[in-house]
């Protein structure tokens, strides 16, 4: 028994060592976001990751409320492209490549900009073959997900990289 600690130990203790830790929840330096609840699926997951981050934001979806929010979130476009890449000799497609655009900036309560308009883009290639269209419909359909998910993540850090003007 006392081996087995003595390993986790061991092993764990170069980790320590190198600065490693693990990402905790974000820190924002404000205290209260508003973010539409209606919109695309990217919105919709970036509601649910910043709700589960933990923390003490407090998200604030009714535009009613949103001159109570100290930061305002506003996603101003999302573009999907399919662009065909690679053709065979016979002219038929033979590779393609998805691209998900999104942008967004954030201001604050008095409209000072905290995140100018940025565009963030994600691209993945697809090889195609017409034999099996339904399939290669569901793997487009995963890597969008995939995508959307980078995206989020990259917004969230973002907004936590904010250093909000006093």
């Amino acid at each position: 028994m006392h081996r087995r600690a003595l390993l986790a130990l061991l092993t764990a203790a170069p980790l320590a060592g190198c600065g490693f830790r693990l990402r905790g929840a974000p820190e924002f330096a404000f205290r209260s976001l508003y973010l539409p609840a209606a919109g695309s699926a990217l919105n919709k997951e970036l509601l649910r990751t910043l709700q589960g981050a933990g923390g003490d934001l407090e998200l604030i979806t009714d535009s009613t409320r949103m001159a109570q929010a100290e930061a305002v979130l506003e996603l101003s476009g999302e573009t999907r492209q399919r662009v065909i890449v690679g053709l065979t000799t016979a002219g038929q497609v033979r590779e393609l490549q998805l691209r998900l655009k999104v942008r967004f900036k954030l201001r604050g309560q008095q409209g000072q900009e905290w995140i100018a308009d940025t565009a963030l883009e994600q691209f993945r290639d697809v090889s195609y073959n017409e034999s099996v269209s339904l399939a290669k419909e569901s793997e487009e359909a995963l890597l969008y997900r995939n995508m959307q998910t980078d995206l989020v993540q990259q917004i969230v850090r973002r907004l936590a990289a904010v250093k909000a003007p006093q």
